[in-house]
């Protein structure tokens, strides 16, 4: 088969690859979209020892089964699975196992390929071959999903009088925009400082967007949920400026491990932070279901490109030359 693999720091070689091997419990999927995710971009800049080189990124994919008894059925791939046998496992969440396993990380490759195999449990069945497409935005959509749930079983108020902000217009952010909207919050903002994304951002019903800098920016201490969809000590630093007294942080995003908590003003105004990886496989079924019944809105703000083009999607996403919150990949 063909791949995408990361054969080094900022290197990325379309190439001849071994096919992958179902195992038993295994179905194998010919991948049709894949999405390029924020640590798909961390391991190409080698921030992330997690996933050593050489090896096939990509874990935001949809495609279709191929052999066996479900032959030609359209599926998307929720990339993380557990033990099974964990008391994290039992109660439904996986997503903290601390055996778990995603596709992109060894042993498993990912989905920037003709194929990949998974765990049959792994596949959420896609109803119609028009939704292909916004099926392979599940996982990163299940992300913010899953924030938004926490974050608002946390409130003491209906979620319709809730004011929430989100921190990072890419798939994280516009996803956790969306989700909050799909789940009855009215008043939504979120802040996205690249100009060429913020005017796509501005298209997407269900949210308003902004650098932060204008009229209609959040104020200090105004919202009732911030959800950072980025992570970097300076959108933490905002999270926690931004968050009203008895107010809620749900943080996703791994941009970098250190400093922008103020933990004086979190203990002092009791601003629960909450750190939230991933989604449970409930979180996965959620989206995706809420994905094939339209909503999270029509998700048309993606950009596809050929796989082969992967090298400079990368790079185009690095510079920040891309206006779409979204890259996918097609085999």
């Amino acid at each position: 088969m063909k791949a995408l693999v990361n054969t080094g720091v900022e290197a990325l070689n379309y190439m001849d690859y071994m096919d992958p091997v179902a195992k038993a419990g295994e179905e194998m999927v010919q991948i049709q979209y894949s999405g390029i995710c924020g640590s798909d971009m961390h391991a190409f800049l080698g921030h992330d020892t997690r996933r050593p080189t050489p090896i096939i990124l990509g874990h935001e994919a949809s495609g279709t089964i191929i052999g066996g008894p479900r032959d030609g059925t359209l599926v998307t791939i929720n990339p993380l699975n557990g033990c099974g046998k964990c008391a994290s496992c039992l109660a439904g969440k996986s997503n903290i196992c601390a055996d778990r396993q995603i596709i992109s990380m060894p042993p498993r490759a990912g989905a920037f390929a003709d194929m990949v195999a998974i765990p049959l449990e792994n596949l959420l069945v896609v109803p119609r071959q028009d939704l292909l497409k916004p099926a392979a935005l599940t996982e990163p959509l299940a992300c913010g999903w899953h924030a938004a749930r926490l974050g608002l079983r946390r409130q003491n108020g209906p979620v319709s009088g809730l004011t929430c902000v989100v921190l990072g217009g890419g798939a994280i952010g516009v996803g956790a925009a969306l989700c909050l909207s799909a789940m009855g919050v009215h008043d939504i903002t979120l802040i996205e400082v690249n100009p060429l994304r913020l005017e796509t951002l501005h298209g997407i019903a269900g949210f308003e967007a902004t650098d932060g800098n204008d009229a209609s920016a959040p104020v200090p201490s105004s919202a009732d949920l911030v959800i950072d969809g980025v992570g970097f000590a300076s959108t933490r630093t905002s999270a926690c400026e931004l968050a009203k007294p008895g107010g809620v942080i749900c943080h996703i995003g791994l941009g970098s491990g250190e400093g922008g908590v103020d933990v004086r003003r979190l203990t002092l105004q009791e601003i629960t932070f909450i750190g939230t990886y991933t989604y449970t496989p409930q979180d996965f079924r959620d989206t995706g279901a809420a994905i094939f019944a339209g909503q999270l809105g029509p998700l048309d703000w993606v950009e596809t490109r050929p796989l082969s083009e992967g090298q400079a999607a990368f790079e185009d996403i690095r510079n920040g030359r891309t206006p779409a919150p979204k890259i996918i990949l097609i085999p």
